[in-house]
């Protein structure tokens, strides 16, 4: 058949080429793979098919092509004779309407991965410039009668019994009344050409890996026909939503772009969601009536199945959708919001003290990310800490003023996070405003209303006694205000309907035994519909979410007769102060990530941005022992309240934390070395092996890393070697890296550690014959911006003796690998069997606090005390060595070496299983908390464009991970030794789907 068909290609087109059949329901459709490299698609129709619907089809995309040629719609291509259809006789004889169309790139959007916001968002703008482009389109065949056109769905109604399941019947009934109900009103917009069936296999997309991800067709105008605009977005929103985690997001981001390029009105708008329902309860109904005449095809019912979970969705309210897709069109979320709004501001001023006076007067205070420490743990907020919230604000009565949009970490409860993880998203961002004043101080109504609800909520940190008031304008518009912390006898005292007068006293502050826990306030809220939240009345809105519910719940300044900038929060401008920093540092002070994270608060292993978003952090191994340690801080504040001084006096600090750091130590090594991080370490070693050798060259593995000062970098080819480095210094000579999956020598040979030591030789004969001699080896022990290495076993035993055989000393830098990240070893050398006669530490010494690490033995100490007095001044200081001892005993006795054993062991398990799933993970390596997944290409080759790829998609997962290697292509794994089973489980879960994206 495809010989048949290329060769009517070639005669009636001119086009030599090879033919692929593609997915067609009822006509035969090939990708054309022309000798030019050029690729069509050339679509075969069933005979008997009417030329009118193909005539329409080519006129509509070549009106679409005219009209606006940037528009990703497929172009026609004529035959040689200038037609765009022709008729031809297919291999039995039968007339067959065919036509040729360009090729668009990519997948469909069903089969694409990742389905982001930002593609959704082009999706609804490519949908909206389409229909744009349709507006002017006329054509007969535009009135059709078929089951697909929206404005006949009600052909359903005598059908649903096909549907034997009675609570799903239910379901698809009332769909079908509020269908009917609306019909009027989607009667009487004007009706225009419409794709009518941009399903999520009729959007071509393409990207990935180094790619931008684009629209690049929106195909298939079989199904076109004259209806209103909006219902051309319902059945596309009926498709971008299945199976899709945050439905409601995506919907809104699909109306944002098609509304970005074509604005949309409110009374269509109003439409969209039960018109979407409507598109998806034809789906089903139809499929079952299908499934009865084919019941041995699969198929039919499989493909019901993503329709059904999201109509059977629980959570998903209608007046709360319709007003987040008004919200996001940037119009009033409800019928009269706006005049409400307008109202309220005309009546500034004139509002009845909530609290019996006047509130401009009263200080304000900040419960934000970056400017409150409340909660200590952003994970669990003890009622201790709950009651005596922002005491430090307010006046000389106790009274202060919290901020609306402020994005606060107060909020710990699960009933705030919005997915299975501690990383996931959560509510954080406050839509009211506080009155802090004593327990028992009266409120007074602002304004008149009637009760609305009154209850008590009396769970952990929730509202205690809680009363709504329902309020109208003179013009008839509703809304209504919410009082938060009460005292509960409001409870016995009001009842729903209630009236309450303008100024009257209808309740008082509880205290923390009794308004859920906190210290005495009211949390004052307003509220211009209680559509979607009479239940559950959010006091804290995700964030991302904020342009629907700062609508919902906009600023109730005015209410309190104050400004609205006077209590409304604003934190510091991200993009603002990227561009200070751009300003004001070297352009190679570089941030991470393509789109940089600002974060301003830590605990444990998690960090936090400005607006409290949540970071796993699963890179950063300098806070050991995790961010924001209380012993930390508890040692650190006691030790400055007292002296910080420095090594020239006694204090027993710095012996306490030498006797402790020695304790891990081989015997032999016992004099140590206080700097201020371990790049001064390395210098300070390179001048002790000097010193004890009267040598200067060194040997070190290629891509090493050993700090930022001249002497470290000489040392460190990962500097010196990187593009505009300054090269190797003449007295220092590199050797291969041992890694023994892609260097010379690799895992199936077992003499694999002899061979990586042997090529040290020839290192210390150039040295020897140069005139420098060799002073000694140094090397990570387990290179880490060399991609995360693990020696073979025995390799450095081997290197080791050949230094010393040649009189050189031998340098462990173990700023990475040291106290405890190993799990099973302390240390890296450890693991390799070796001695050093150096060994520093650096980094997560000091969990934060600059400190640095030198021990070695008495003799080598000895050989550099003859030289002048060596002298840090911060080095040691009291400061410093109370710190660094801390986190010794933090890792001792918090048993944190073996949680770094035990989680090592969970997520390395689990990265070797996405080995075997995913050709893109080339290996995974490491002990303990020290991993790496090294990304290759299909041919083996190493792969930055997947790691930055994965990398940022992590990121845009809320996890922190880093990329290492000398091409990049090694995701670094090195979280903070607290972490738990549950974030090794996130990481696992999110890297698994991150890195079906790019196999996708």
């Amino acid at each position: 058949m495809t010989l048949f068909w290329a060769t009517a290609l070639e005669q009636q087109w001119g086009i030599t080429a090879e033919l692929t059949g593609l997915d067609g329901e009822y006509d035969l459709n090939f990708l054309v793979r022309a000798g030019d490299g050029q690729r069509y698609v050339l679509k075969v129709m069933r005979a008997g098919c009417e030329a009118g619907l193909v005539d329409m089809q080519v006129r509509a995309l070549e009106h679409i092509q005219q009209t606006d040629p940037e528009l990703p719609s497929p172009s026609v291509i004529r035959s040689l004779s200038g037609e765009a259809m022709l008729s031809i006789p297919d291999e039995e004889g039968r007339i067959r309407l065919v036509w040729l169309l360009e090729w668009c790139p990519g997948r469909c959007y069903a089969d694409f991965k990742p389905k982001s916001d930002e593609l959704i968002h082009r999706i609804g703008q490519v949908l909206a410039g389409t229909t744009q482009a349709l507006e002017s389109f006329e054509h007969p065949g535009l009135q059709r009668e078929f089951k697909w056109d929206l404005m006949q769905a009600g052909w359903i109604r005598d059908q649903l019994d096909v549907v034997t399941d009675p609570e799903r019947r239910q379901l698809l009934e009332e769909i079908v009344t509020e269908f009917t109900a609306l019909q009027p009103a989607l009667e009487a917009l004007p009706e225009q050409a419409i794709h009518n069936d941009a399903n999520d296999y009729n959007i071509m997309v393409d990207g990935g890996p180094g790619k931008t991800l684009t629209v690049t067709g929106l195909i298939d105008l079989g199904d076109m026909c004259a209806a209103p605009r909006i219902c051309d977005l319902a059945i596309a929103a009926a498709y971008i939503v299945l199976d899709h985690p945050a439905p409601e997001t995506a919907l809104a981001m699909l109306v944002a772009g098609y509304d970005e390029v074509h604005p949309l009105s409110v009374e269509e708008l109003d439409l969209l969601w039960p018109l979407l329902r409507m598109r998806l309860a034809v789906s089903v109904v139809n499929s079952t009536m299908m499934a009865q005449e084919n019941p041995d095809d699969p198929y039919v019912t499989i493909s019901q199945a993503p329709a059904w979970r999201f109509l059977e969705r629980e959570g998903m309210h209608a007046g709360l959708i319709t007003a987040r897709l008004r919200a996001v069109c940037d119009l009033p979320v409800v019928e009269g919001a706006d005049r409400v709004l307008a109202w309220l501001d005309e009546e500034r001023g004139n509002f009845a003290p909530l609290m019996g006076k006047a509130l401009d007067h009263v200080p304000a205070g900040s419960l934000s990310v970056e400017e409150s420490t409340f909660p200590q743990n952003p994970f669990h907020m003890p009622l201790q800490e709950a009651a005596r919230l922002g005491q430090e604000y307010g006046d000389e009565e106790g009274w202060w003023l919290g901020y609306y949009h402020e994005p606060r970490l107060i909020y710990t409860e699960d009933a705030f996070r919005k997915g299975p993880w501690k990383a996931s998203d959560r509510r954080t961002v406050h839509l009211a405003v506080d009155v802090f004043a004593p327990a028992e101080t009266p409120l007074h109504a602002p304004l008149a209303g009637e009760v609305f609800v009154v209850e008590n909520r009396a769970q952990h940190l929730d509202y205690g006694g809680v009363i709504i008031l329902r309020h109208e304008t003179e013009a008839g518009d509703s809304f209504y205000t919410l009082y938060g912390h009460l005292d509960p006898e409001c409870c016995d005292r009001l009842g729903r309907g209630d009236r309450i007068e303008k100024g009257e006293s209808f309740c008082r502050l509880g205290g923390p035994d009794v308004n859920g826990g906190w210290a005495p306030h009211v949390h004052f809220q307003l509220a211009l519909t209680t559509e979607g939240i009479e239940a559950d009345w959010p006091g804290v809105g995700d964030p991302d979410e904020m342009y629907l519910w700062s609508a919902v719940c906009p600023n109730p300044a005015a209410l309190l007769n104050l400004a609205d900038a006077d209590v409304c929060y604003q934190p510091t401008d991200r993009d603002e102060l990227q561009q200070e920093r751009q300003a004001r540092f070297s352009d190679n002070l570089r941030l991470t990530y393509s789109s940089p994270v600002m974060l301003v608060r830590g605990w444990k292993h998690h960090m936090f941005d400005e607006w409290g978003r949540p970071y796993l952090d699963a890179y950063n191994n300098v806070p050991h022992v995790g961010h924001a340690h209380p012993r930390i801080q508890a040692v650190a504040a006691d030790q400055l309240k007292r002296v910080n001084t420095n090594t020239r006096y006694l204090h027993p600090a710095q012996t306490a934390y030498a006797r402790k750091i020695l304790s891990k130590m081989p015997d032999h090594l016992d004099v140590c070395f206080l700097v201020n991080s371990g790049t001064e370490a390395n210098e300070l070693a390179l001048r002790l092996v000097r010193a004890s050798t009267g040598c200067k060259g060194m040997v070190t593995p290629d891509h090493g890393y050993h700090g930022n000062t001249t002497g470290a970098i000489d040392i460190s080819a990962y500097k010196f070697n990187a593009a505009g480095g300054v090269g190797p210094s003449d007295w220092v000579e590199l050797v291969e890296v041992a890694d023994d999956y892609r260097g010379s020598f690799r895992r199936n040979d077992p003499d694999r550690a002899r061979k990586f030591a042997d090529l040290v030789d020839p290192a210390i004969g150039k040295l020897q014959q140069s005139g420098h001699g060799l002073a000694g080896f140094i090397a990570e022990t387990f290179p880490s911006v060399g991609g995360q290495i693990i020696p073979p076993e025995g390799y450095l035993k081997a290197v080791y003796s050949k230094i010393r055989a040649a009189g050189g000393l031998c340098i462990a830098d173990e700023v990475q690998t040291g106290l405890g990240r190993l799990g099973d070893y302390y240390f890296g050398f450890e693991q390799q069997e070796v001695l050093p006669d150096i060994v520093v530490l650096g980094k997560p010494a000091g969990n934060g606090h600059p400190l640095g690490i030198l021990v070695t033995t008495r003799a080598i100490a000895d050989s550099f005390a003859q030289g002048p007095e060596f002298f840090s001044t911060f080095g040691g200081s009291t400061l410093s060595c109370r710190i660094g001892k801390e986190v010794l005993d933090i890792v001792d006795e918090e048993g944190l070496q073996e949680n770094a054993r035990l989680m090592g062991r969970r997520l390395k398990d689990g990265l070797l299983e996405l080995e075997q799933k995913y050709a893109c993970v080339g290996d995974v390596r490491g002990i303990g908390l020290f991993l790496g997944l090294e990304l290759i290409e299909g041919d083996g080759s190493q792969s930055t464009v997947i790691c930055q790829y994965v990398k940022n998609r992590m990121r845009d997962y809320r996890i922190l991970i880093g990329s290492e290697g000398p091409k990049d292509n090694i995701l670094k794994i090195r979280p903070p030794l607290t972490i738990e089973a549950e974030d090794v489980d996130m990481i696992l879960a999110v890297l698994d789907q991150v890195l079906s994206e790019v196999e996708n």
